[in-house]
């Protein structure tokens, strides 16, 4: 199988195409990738050589590139976005281009080229909060953040391609996913290189908000399951099935680096901050037989060593560029 993997520079793109290179000796992975700031070449320098996989410079809003791509596969599997919610809320439209006119540029490729197979990577934002319970696939869409709402636009264009022209489409929805080679202004990975600096750790709100922590490689396994084994048309939620609040993974982290609690931040909740994400996996694991293998508490103590064992990697991320972004949205 030859499969075109947009965003493959990016976290969980460059851990997917890892793990597809991997687990099947005979596919072959194209990596398109526009590298903005978030996309790093450095994730996946141990299989650039690979003879089983190219790397690409491209936006997928470049329909000429994407159409000379697309023959030459049997799928796609579309992992090229903007995700941070605070970028989204100071500039939303970096998010709608890529997210809805990048998705529907791959979707137009589909359709031409009679690509066997295409995945929509989204997330679980897309449904927006939930106090109690947990969202399935037929729950409403209620994004609340540019960024949610900018992949919930997305997965409607998938959605209407599957039924207007019977597309080979699918959709997945994950929980928040957590690793190596994740770009560290997310939470996890900016709270672990912080500690390690012993700089203030960003704390939103009253820290009580709920996420549900996916490790990287169970959800790059769930999505090769999907590839394999899932049904076109079809939605299926990925979770990791572990609920936990931003105080105690704050505290998690501080004490696997056995740093002091004086280093949490507590900063103005940002707009529109979700209270908590919960998803049912049901679907999923009658279809294709997965779930997680990874114990949270082990799969984030790995994280952080990673971390603290490749500080080359994360430091010059850490830029002036990123510094000043940070400083401009905590207030630091």
């Amino acid at each position: 199988m030859r499969i075109l993997v947009t965003g493959g520079a990016g976290f969980i793109g460059s851990n997917f195409v890892r793990h597809i290179l991997s687990a099947y000796p005979k596919y072959h992975v194209i990596n398109l990738d526009k590298l903005t700031y978030a996309g790093n070449l450095d994730n996946l320098r141990d299989v650039e050589h690979n003879s089983r996989y190219k790397f690409i410079k491209g936006d997928i809003c470049d329909a000429k590139l994407v159409n000379k791509l697309a023959p030459q596969v049997d799928a796609i599997i579309n992992f090229a976005a903007e995700t941070h919610v605070d970028r989204s809320i100071l500039t939303p439209d970096a998010f709608i281009k890529t997210d809805v006119f990048g998705t529907f540029t791959l979707l137009e490729a589909v359709r031409k080229y009679k690509v066997k197979r295409y995945i929509q990577i989204s997330t679980d934002e897309v449904y927006g909060s939930i106090a109690k319970g947990s969202f399935t696939e037929n729950s409403p869409l209620s994004p609340n953040s540019p960024y949610s709402a900018s992949k919930a636009s997305g997965d409607l264009l998938v959605r209407s391609y599957f039924k207007t022209y019977h597309l080979p489409v699918m959709i997945t929805r994950a929980s928040n996913n957590f690793g190596p080679y994740q770009y560290p202004e997310k939470v996890i990975p900016l709270f672990i290189t912080n500690a390690i600096d012993n700089l203030p750790l960003p704390l939103y709100g009253d820290g009580k908000n709920v996420r549900d922590w996916l490790y990287v490689v169970d959800h790059c396994k769930a999505i090769a399951q999907a590839l394999h084994k899932g049904n076109d048309g079809e939605i299926y939620n990925i979770g990791g099935g572990n609920e936990v609040n931003n105080i105690t993974l704050t505290k998690l982290i501080l004490c696997a680096l056995n740093k002091p609690a004086s280093l949490i931040k507590p900063v103005k909740d940002r707009p529109g901050h979700d209270r908590r994400y919960s998803i049912d996996c049901t679907k999923l694991m009658l279809a294709t037989k997965y779930k997680p293998d990874t114990n949270f508490k082990a799969a984030l103590a790995e994280t952080i060593k990673w971390y603290v064992d490749n500080p080359k990697w994360w430091r010059k991320l850490k830029n002036a560029s990123f510094n000043k972004y940070y400083n401009k949205q905590y207030k630091a």
